[in-house]
């Protein structure tokens, strides 16, 4: 038996394998409100034998949106739609998990399937003023509101609230959003946050934004697995880094936090980032040493033996991939083929594919 087929539990939440799908962004509801699509999109990579399927960034309040068209939790009509949605991906053997996000100064824009617009929607078109720690626009973005006091705290309550109707939905895994350049995010680098409050400066003070989220979630979902996704770097300089990334998520671990989601960027535009297969992985590595957590890499990783290498290695826990997964929805069985690895949930409907020959 890989590792990489092994089963993994966290808290209440049982993954049959770890090879996950990554969180993928459909701007495709209305309203907030998953749509058909959402259903057929996560429950065919249940059938394709992941671990763990993430929904995509999921706003915990209008504002928090990344675009228009963005799924979000911030009412019962929201937990009711998803309901059917997490039902379906449990009912094919995978563990369904919720990414819960605000993107902050990053959000109001046009979708990216809209050919030939970029940059923020006026309101009379759809959009919103957004919120940041400070008034710094991301580069071709309106610029964003400072949060003040009531600001920050109904930004906790916000996730707190769509953590209590995720749970309530059914997921088992939540993940908070604290990495791409995101409004968590942005409290944590010193790019996007220029405040001299408690809020700003120290780091200690750029975390505590993001801390107070954790405990928050952590008080409404107490069965639930949390995971929190973290940027390692900013790719530029005076941006955020690796050392202060293992320094909170040991903060977030005393917390409450049980995984670490180690991806990067997404602060500023045009990063320097050296793209390569697996290029995050050493990233998740040094979390995983240094600040003795659980933590899963991503970032371009599209076959079954580099996912077990890197698990072999030490390197992560288990595997997140993204766009292997949209141009197969059935990586995971097709792993499994690759590394010989005989596993109980094939569906019995494609079991003649098996075998290669």
């Amino acid at each position: 038996m890989t590792i990489l087929f092994s089963p993994l539990t966290i808290r209440t939440a049982q993954m049959r394998n770890r090879l996950w799908v990554a969180p993928l962004c459909q701007y495709s509801a209305i309203d907030g409100l998953p749509q058909e699509w959402h259903h057929t999109h996560l429950a065919q990579f249940a059938s394709g034998g992941a671990g763990l399927v993430m929904t995509e960034a999921v706003a915990v309040s209008p504002e928090g949106r990344i675009t228009p068209d963005d799924a979000g939790m911030w009412s019962d009509a929201h937990r009711d739609a998803w309901r059917p949605i997490v039902a379906a991906v449990r009912a094919r053997g995978a563990t369904a998990g919720i990414q819960l996000a605000h993107a902050g100064r990053k959000g109001s824009t046009w979708s990216p399937l809209i050919a030939g617009r970029y940059g923020s929607v006026r309101e009379s078109r759809g959009g919103w003023t957004t919120a940041a720690p400070s008034a710094i626009a991301y580069d071709g973005y309106a610029v964003p509101a400072p949060l003040d006091a009531i600001g920050l705290d109904r930004v906790v309550d916000d996730f707190a609230s769509a953590a209590a109707r995720a749970s309530e939905a059914g997921f088992e895994v939540i993940e908070i959003h604290g990495g791409h350049g995101y409004l968590l995010h942005q409290f944590l680098s010193q790019l996007s946050n220029d405040r001299t409050d408690d809020y700003g400066g120290s780091l200690e003070n750029r975390a505590r934004l993001l801390l107070r989220v954790v405990e928050a979630v952590r008080s409404v979902a107490p069965q639930a697995a949390l995971f929190v996704r973290l940027s390692g770097t900013d790719w530029a300089a005076g941006g955020w880094t690796i050392d202060e990334t293992v320094e909170v998520a040991t903060c977030a671990a005393a917390r409450g936090a049980d995984f670490f989601d180690i991806s990067s960027g997404g602060a500023v535009p045009r990063e320097r980032i050296p793209v390569s297969p697996g290029y995050q992985v050493p990233l998740a590595a040094r979390v995983r040493r240094d600040a003795a957590v659980p933590v899963s890499a991503v970032g371009l990783i599209d076959n079954g033996a580099q996912a077990e290498g890197i698990l072999q290695a030490g390197d992560a826990d288990a595997v997140f991939a993204g766009r292997e997964w949209m141009r197969d929805p059935h990586f995971a069985l097709r792993a499994s083929v690759e590394l010989g690895v005989q596993i109980p949930y094939w569906p019995r409907q494609y079991a003649r594919a098996r075998r290669t020959r």
